[in-house]
């Protein structure tokens, strides 16, 4: 099925200099890259946490040689839990340090990890905790109860809690002590006699760490999918994937300088994105990670405009809330040279209207699946920028149009079909889904389900969803065509 599109690769003559076309990539676990940033930077800070107190910032940093400290001493609290290589190890939490300290913890420990969104309910938790066959699961203190009841009837032994607190600083801590903690339900008494335990515990001084044999071909991570096509599917995603994702992620900003990078990181960790691009490439380069538990556009615009990154990351919602802010001129945000957007289409409108607004940086869309960990196309950071396009293919990732009935047939330039892919960063396929895998996975080309097209120049356009397909008195109606001429209206805020 290879055709001359994929191998001309139109897109290569749009990098921007310094881009490679080609990489090569470490054969290593993905949890060395941060054992090696903690030897190269152990004083660059690793995570910068707090909350936003009647308009003012309070917050405090660990540096990448605390935080490597933590990930090892968590690992070895693992251990004394029972943890083996390849048991899985779900994390319940939002954007905070306990999440970072636990992911690579769990890594060392040799488990794989198995990324959870905060917001589930109680059913929803439970079919990913029973799917994934986890046997730990690191929980927010104020999620106990969810914890409780999704636990039952599935493999569950360990519950570790940990406070939202635990990681602000000294003043902020007394205050949500004393104003938030009892009512909004963080304050938790542990069953020790049910398996569960405190995070703080697992940290203390205990039994050495014992080395566990983690090859690049086993599976680091089990991320679910949105669910958008049915019930959600795990997507079996190895170190060596994800490494090579963090690697073509950061070559894509060749004037990156390790060690002293700042990035305000909302987009949540526990998706793949904000897993792997923000970060894993924050923790292979040294970079600090400003991390934002929640939505909260005061908490997001003063901390670009005290830490003043050059880079943002942020899904349409941002930019959307954002661009109709009414006092978004009191924030500084001409640091920032690039504003990507990705999770979903961003319409062209809020792009317009929000880099206005910005002060001259410029919004850039993207593209990825949990089955490619995640990116696959972006937008050049300084080079040619199509609006309503999601980019070229980032280095070493293969791009091609086939047809929607067979997906056989390479379709022509401009003309729209199902978007595949191919790369060092696919995934091994779906966990316990033989037949889904050989649908989406077919002579090494990955079957994204999305519609697009590409142009002359390389540049692709996601039109929709190929399930989401509509027939109007016989003809193709894309929603996201309807979508993009409700915002082209006024009174439209959101569609």
């Amino acid at each position: 099925m290879d055709t001359g599109i994929a191998t001309e690769r139109p897109w290569l003559k749009h990098y921007d200099a310094g881009v490679p076309h080609a990489l090569t990539y470490p054969t290593v676990p993905l949890q060395q890259l941060l054992t090696d940033t903690a030897a190269r930077h152990p004083r660059a800070v690793a995570t910068i946490f707090g909350a936003v107190v009647a308009g003012r910032l309070l917050e405090a940093s660990l540096t990448y040689a605390e935080l490597d400290r933590r990930a090892d001493r968590f690992a070895a609290g693992l251990q004394s839990l029972g943890v083996r290589k390849g048991d899985r190890v779900a994390l319940l939490l939002p954007n905070c340090p306990q999440f970072v300290i636990a992911f690579y913890g769990a890594l060392r420990a040799g488990a794989v990890v198995v990324p959870c969104n905060p917001l589930y309910t109680a059913p929803e938790l439970r079919r990913q905790l029973a799917d994934s066959g986890t046997e730990t699961l690191v929980a927010l203190s104020r999620l106990q109860a969810v914890a409780r009841a999704a636990r039952e009837g599935t493999p569950v032994r360990n519950v570790i809690l940990t406070n939202i607190k635990e990681y602000f600083p000294a003043l902020l801590r007394v205050l949500f002590t004393l104003t938030r903690e009892k009512r909004e339900g963080h304050r938790t008494t542990v069953d020790r006699a049910a398996g569960e335990h405190l995070f703080a515990d697992l940290l203390r001084d205990g039994p050495a760490l014992r080395p566990v044999d983690v090859r690049p071909e086993d599976i680091a991570v089990l991320q679910y999918t949105g669910g958008t096509t049915g019930v959600p599917k795990g997507a079996m995603l190895s170190h060596r994937a994800l490494v090579a994702n963090v690697r073509q992620s950061r070559s894509w900003n060749p004037t990156l300088v390790e060690g002293i990078e700042r990035g305000v990181d909302v987009m949540p960790l526990f998706h793949v994105y904000g897993l792997t691009v923000i970060m894993g490439v924050s923790v292979a380069t040294g970079s600090a990670m400003v991390l934002i538990p929640r939505f909260d556009l005061e908490h997001i615009l003063l901390a670009i405009h005290r830490h003043r990154p050059r880079s943002f990351a942020g899904a349409p919602r941002i930019y959307v809330a954002a661009a109709s802010a009414p006092d978004l001129a009191r924030y500084d945000l001409r640091s920032v040279e690039v504003f990507g957007s990705g999770s979903a289409p961003l319409p062209v409108e809020v792009q317009t209207k929000f880099e206005q607004l910005a002060g001259g940086g410029r919004v850039l869309e993207g593209y990825g699946l949990t089955e490619a960990a995640p990116v696959t196309h972006t937008t050049p950071r300084r080079g040619k920028r199509k609006l309503g396009s999601i980019g070229v293919p980032i280095t070493d990732v293969d791009a091609k149009i086939v047809d929607l009935e067979t997906g056989t047939r390479d379709m022509p330039v401009g003309e729209t079909g199902e978007l595949v892919v191919r790369g060092p960063n696919l995934m091994d396929g779906y966990y316990k889904r033989p037949e889904e895998t050989a649908l989406a996975l077919r002579d090494g080309w990955l079957y994204t389900g999305d519609v697009a097209r590409m142009d002359e120049d390389g540049y692709f356009y996601i039109v929709d969803r190929k399930k989401e397909l509509i027939i109007v008195s016989g003809y193709n109606v894309y929603p996201r065509e309807v979508e993009e001429a409700l915002y082209a209206h006024p009174a439209v805020l959101e569609a």
